[in-house]
């Protein structure tokens, strides 16, 4: 099938379109913003300038604040930017490449969580073979196949965004470009389409949720075996992952396992997994880790 298209730009309705509320968010989101590169640039030096980074938890925590950054400033800061035009616009071919970016972090990010859930189940419920089964190798391993998962899967959802005719118009109401608003531009039915996309990303998104429910119900289940100690510090930790996993997944699974269609809450939902989870996700991991905070004393102290 041909490529064809007649749109060579799109618009953006953003958040709002009152000039109040396009002040307060200019400034609410730029501070958020701040916050996201200030806190995962903390753990990032925190956790490779000490010997946290040796162990695989912190190594895959190094790896999600990275994505984290990645994943914000795929949008963050064109967002900022819009709030201070009147006319929000992006190219076509950089509403391609923010789809593809978009996804390829995201989905990187959530197996990277999944590798960190995976982490704490050995290490709590297979306690004396840990460090043969979280070699640095099969850690290596673990952050190779989430490239390889995110890439893979956003080029299947770039494949079958680029070869629909879009012909107008060329006005979506959102303030970056997602899937399920570009489909709307489209010329032709794009229902299998919606049924491929949520085939890819909705199921993806719910069965890596349950995975990671269950894995945590395990470790629940394990932890009655250990000593009371044992048990407060492994709760901290993983309650930590918990609430990172909710946070991140609970919007994603709205926004992209439903029929193909969009509503006025798609905003307010996105803004949770694209800039909420991302700056609260550096205070949940070091606020009640004993080992964190000691290792970003000892950092930036000296």
């Amino acid at each position: 099938m041909e490529c064809q298209r007649n749109i060579s730009e799109i618009f953006l309705l953003g958040l709002s379109s009152k000039q109040n509320i396009q002040v307060f968010c200019f400034m609410f989101f730029t501070f958020c913003y701040l916050a996201i590169l200030c806190g995962n640039l903390l753990i990032l030096i925190s956790i490779k300038g000490s010997s946290l980074f040796n162990q695989p938890m912190y190594y895959f925590l190094s790896h999600l604040s990275s994505m984290d950054i990645c994943y914000t400033s795929c949008v963050t800061p064109k967002l900022i930017g819009d709030l201070l035009v009147q006319r929000k616009s992006i190219s076509y071919e950089s509403c391609m490449l923010q789809v593809f970016a978009m996804h390829c972090f995201g989905l990187i990010e959530v197996l990277i969580l999944t590798a960190m859930a995976f982490d704490r189940y050995v290490a709590i419920c297979r306690p004396l073979h840990y460090m043969v089964i979280m070699s640095r190798t099969r850690c290596h391993v673990l952050i190779l196949a989430s490239w390889v998962g995110g890439a893979a899967h956003s080029f299947s959802q770039l494949f079958m965004l680029i070869c629909l005719p879009f012909c107008g118009p060329n006005e979506i109401d959102h303030y970056y470009c997602d899937i399920f608003p570009l489909l709307k531009l489209a010329c032709t039915d794009t229902y299998i389409t919606g049924v491929l996309v949520v085939a890819n990303s909705g199921l993806i998104a719910l069965v890596t949720f349950v995975l990671l429910f269950g894995s945590y119900v395990v470790i629940l289940f394990t932890l009655r075996n250990h000593s009371a100690e044992g048990r407060r510090k492994a709760l901290s930790t993983c309650g930590s992952h918990i609430t990172v996993v909710i946070l991140f997944f609970g919007p994603s699974i709205f926004a992209y396992l439903r029929p193909p269609t969009t509503f006025p809450e798609d905003k307010i939902f996105a803004l949770f997994y694209t800039i909420i989870a991302p700056m609260f996700n550096p205070l949940i991991y070091t606020l009640r880790n004993t080992e964190m905070k000691k290792a970003m004393k000892k950092v930036w102290c000296q």
